[in-house]
């Protein structure tokens, strides 16, 4: 039986932390850190709830199932098309993947292009070079490995220890919490983990680490499923250790930067203290690399999903080209038109992804009943959907908008997570009992 190297786990749990690993896992732990100052550490063992754990449970739970559409097509058919194609539009072409090439510009390079130079021309330049890359690393998906786990995601980690070790070398000056970091830390951060959405991409990145350890000729079904739990956990370990570094970053300088307006600028103000401006270069370089990594991810893994949709009518090579020259064209020219509508999709479909990302991951455990996945997936859709058509389209629904607005939680954007786990607590039990008393009834017929 085919096993894999030690090297080759390595790079492919490494290539897993680097999908993971983009502008906004960046931005937010600094953030936290400046905002929680001295409950930076409680804040941020929160956060990894919903920003570590849950994106690496999802990344397993699809590699037990073999992919998405397997994982989803427990609540229905129909609803596995629709989820598993919205999850790959609305986190690839749709938002994901133009963001990744447009953030790195805009936070770390466009600060700095000078007044004479057109700022369009520049981001188009920038932006013409970036999608040349990932198109290029795409196009040789059994390189995938060597090229992401391999070189480009350990260049980020040694750039993001070195600007971790310099900001270090600072004098220490932190601040008392603020905001809903000093009344609740635990709750702030569990939010904030949850704001950044990283389990709906590992709905993605779960099958692109399934397909790398079968294309080093692992085959049997177990193994693979073992090596993508092993490898899911050595990268959400590697993941908060640079979430502590990060948060580390903003909470020993949050004295020093209060009232930043973002991570953004926190890890500007701070490297360029550490640094001088010459700092600036170097995050710029790991802005950069960490968009590339996450766009890479989506643009795989999303080319993988339609050619095997369509069946291979249009080849793998033609989808990554698609998927990359529309994301270059929307990084230029339409990403807020293109976010006014993503956003609002991804609101509605990230809370059944974790439902069902939950429900995977322990259904050996419990066996749910086709029941549960459908009624828990009712209202995981449902409820968010009248919450975003009320906050976004300001549409009412008679009873229903009213309704959402006074459950438990609704304030946090969170009105589905109870009735969603009350529904499978509930449907569970009443699901077993009926069916161990059709079995008492069948055996007595066949008797």
């Amino acid at each position: 039986m085919k096993k894999l190297s030690r090297s080759q786990f390595l790079q492919v749990s490494i290539m897993l932390f680097g999908l993971f690993f983009g502008a906004g896992n960046l931005i937010f732990p600094p953030f936290l850190g400046n905002q929680a100052g001295n409950n930076t550490f409680v804040s941020l063992l929160a956060f990894s709830v919903t920003a570590v754990l849950f994106p690496i449970l999802g990344a397993i739970a699809v590699g037990q199932t073999e992919g998405l559409k397997n994982l989803s097509s427990k609540v229905g058919k129909v609803f596995a098309l629709v989820f598993t194609t919205a999850i790959y539009l609305s986190i690839g072409p749709g938002l994901g993947i133009p963001r990744a090439g447009s953030v790195p510009f805009e936070m770390a390079i466009a600060p700095y292009v000078p007044e004479t130079f057109s700022l369009s021309l520049a981001r188009l330049l920038y932006t013409a070079i970036f999608f040349a890359v990932a198109f290029w690393v795409c196009l040789k998906p059994n390189k995938l490995v060597a090229r992401v786990g391999k070189y480009l995601t350990p260049a980020l980690l040694l750039l993001i220890v070195f600007m971790f070790v310099r900001v270090m070398s600072l004098p220490s000056n932190v601040a008392m919490a603020s905001g809903n970091y000093k009344d609740a830390p635990l709750v702030a951060g569990f939010l904030a983990g949850y704001e950044t959405m990283d389990a709906v991409a590992a709905l993605n990145f779960g099958f692109v680490v399934t397909l790398a350890i079968k294309r080093f000729g692992v085959e049997d079904k177990k193994t693979v499923t073992s090596y993508t739990t092993k490898a899911g956990l050595l990268a959400g370990s590697v993941l908060f250790l640079v979430y502590v570094m990060l948060s580390k970053v903003g909470m020993v300088t949050s004295n020093a930067f209060v009232g930043s307006e973002n991570g953004a600028a926190v890890l500007t103000k701070a490297v360029r203290l550490a640094l001088g401006n010459s700092g600036l270069v170097l995050l710029a370089l790991i802005f950069t690399l960490a968009c590339l990594t996450t766009c890479i991810g989506l643009i795989s893994s999303g080319s993988e999903y339609f050619c095997s949709l369509f069946n291979n009518k249009l080849s793998y090579r033609r989808w990554i080209f698609l998927w990359t020259f529309f994301s270059f064209v929307m990084a230029n020219f339409g990403l807020n038109k293109l976010l006014a509508f993503s956003v609002p999709l991804l609101t509605v479909i990230y809370p059944v992804a974790l439902v069902l990302i939950f429900m995977g991951v322990t259904n050996n455990f419990v066996k749910y009943s086709k029941y549960s996945y459908k009624f828990s997936a009712f209202f995981a859709v449902g409820l968010p959907l009248v919450s975003v058509m009320s906050s976004t389209f300001k549409m009412t629904i008679p009873f229903l908008t009213n309704f959402e607005g006074s459950l438990p939680l609704a304030s946090y954007g969170l009105s589905w997570l109870l009735p969603s786990l009350a529904v499978i607590f509930v449907v569970e039990p009443v699901s077993k009992v009926f069916q161990y008393s059709r079995s008492k009834v069948q055996a007595k017929n066949y008797v």
